[in-house]
């Protein structure tokens, strides 16, 4: 069996340019996590503090940062890909191929990471909080030195649920040219049926997804043993 899905891999793999495709959709994965945390994490924490509760309240911030976050969560990343087009083609500077994706890749991580962040936050034991508090801890120190590492598990957790979400995103990509692994399945395993890509195709998007599940419980173990200690 063993053999035979080598046997598989390699025929597919000589016959188009999947090492190619593999590079790319590593490349808008990566690229669209690391612009994605960098922009959701700070609204996750701003979600967080301003909640009714927060050591920040303001409800009027909250309530609009909220439903951006559920309108953004809402969009189908299909409709949202088309939609973003224009602002794709301003940003980048053309609406089709790796990069491109790369925008609504983004857009549609942000969203999810600042909920995950603001969950894992809302989590964390208001007795800690308060204690900083009473030693006259200020709200950034508290976000900084409490509430973060706190939480850092569970962000890890979501993170890479997250990242799982955008592999499987960025192969749908393909169906509007943006490259990578998708383009490969949809140019070769449907248009050209060929059934062979189309199966090395799948079976090397799961083995992307094992390993992203993989090192992401690793790091939370990890971030839950140094809290801990």
């Amino acid at each position: 069996m063993l053999r035979d899905l080598l046997t598989l891999l390699t025929e597919a793999m000589s016959r188009v340019s999947m090492t190619e495709g593999l590079a790319d959709t590593v490349y808008m994965v990566s690229a669209s996590s690391f612009i994605a945390l960098a922009a959701g994490l700070p609204l996750g924490v701003v979600l967080s503090v301003t909640a009714e509760g927060g050591i920040l309240r303001n409800k009027p911030l909250n309530s609009v940062l909220s439903c951006a976050v559920n309108i953004g969560r809402s969009v189908p990343f299909v409709i949202l890909m088309i939609a973003l087009i224009p602002i794709t083609r301003k940003i980048v500077g053309t609406s089709i191929g790796v990069s491109a994706a790369i925008v609504p890749l983004s857009a549609a991580a942000v969203p999810f990471i600042g909920r995950v962040v603001e969950s894992s936050l809302r989590e964390v034991d208001p007795g800690v909080i308060e204690a900083a508090q009473s030693m006259g801890a200020t709200p950034f120190e508290i976000i900084r030195k409490v509430l973060l590492p706190e939480g850092l598990p569970g962000i890890i957790a979501g993170f890479t649920l997250t990242v799982i979400n955008l592999v499987g995103y960025s192969a749908m990509a393909g169906i509007i040219g943006g490259g990578g692994l998708g383009v490969i399945a949809v140019r070769y395993g449907y248009q050209r049926f060929m059934p062979d890509v189309m199966a090395v195709t799948v079976v090397i998007l799961v083995v992307m997804v094992q390993l992203v599940q993989i090192a992401g419980d690793k790091l939370a173990s990890l971030a839950r043993h140094d809290r801990k200690n």
